[in-house]
């Protein structure tokens, strides 16, 4: 039986930690996007042709929301567990009559939460510079949120593993980030000459990006439930292993 007064505590302190930086988290975004925009948007775009009938400034929206969400989900979600950790209060969330499932629900949804947020003050920053229209809203607010509990939960383990500060940023800083840049962020996987479009595709968040895509504009590289298999398969994987490090203590107790 779940206990939904421990799910919304852990809920509501994890979303007031947010708001505590709020400024910063908010402010970070806006101007990373507004920048990307200027220089890719009306720089670049205005010589780049429209790809798939859709104008490259409108086109590198999804990229550029996935490349945040990315970023701050996994950052939050780890750094949110990493630091009771690192100050020993994780023993009271241990010894408190909570179980995975009431803890797990409270992390992933303050990550979706804050993620919807985020991606909310994305789209009313590029409406500043460039028009676009979202063909399938519902679809895009339900893959945001899907892709947010998946890497919440990799944030989770993240946060897990780091027994220090600098492997806290090692994965988002020289895995996470490159792998979004590269995941057709920027372009589509279809301009890259052979056998480059072939091997991109070997790149996990090229379905991520993608399956956004076509939320937005009705079409994509991949097929976009390949894109949501792998994102499900993903947030099953990541479930699992949280499951088992409860069970056994890794990490958690010394």
């Amino acid at each position: 039986m779940i206990s939904w007064r421990s799910t919304w505590s852990i809920y509501t302190r994890e979303l007031m930690r947010f708001l505590r930086t709020a400024f910063q988290s908010v402010l970070a975004p806006v101007l990373t996007t507004s920048l990307y925009f200027i220089v890719f948007g009306a720089a670049i775009g205005g010589r780049m042709p429209d790809l798939g009938g859709v104008d490259y400034g409108a086109f590198i929206i999804p990229g550029l929301l996935m490349l945040t969400l990315l970023g701050e989900t996994t950052s939050n979600s780890s750094f949110g567990i990493y630091m009771p950790r690192f100050t020993g209060t994780i023993y009271e969330l241990l010894s408190a009559p909570v179980g995975v499932s009431e803890t797990l629900l409270g992390f992933v949804g303050a990550a979706m939460t804050k993620s919807l947020l985020l991606a909310a003050i994305i789209l009313l920053t590029a409406r500043l510079f460039v028009d676009y229209s979202i063909a399938h809203p519902v679809l895009a607010v339900f893959y945001i949120m899907l892709v947010a509990a998946a890497f919440s939960l990799f944030g989770f383990i993240l946060g897990i593993w780091a027994d220090n500060f600098e492997k806290l940023g090692i994965i988002p800083m020289l895995f996470l980030t490159p792998l979004t840049f590269l995941g057709g962020t920027f372009y589509s996987i279809d301009m890259l000459p052979r056998p480059w479009d072939t091997i991109a595709l070997a790149n996990p968040i090229v379905y991520l990006v993608s399956g956004l895509r076509w939320t937005f504009y009705g079409q994509s590289d991949v097929n976009i439930w390949i894109s949501f298999g792998i994102t499900l398969g993903f947030l099953a994987i990541c479930v699992a292993v949280i499951a088992f490090i409860f069970r056994t203590g890794w990490r958690l107790r010394a």
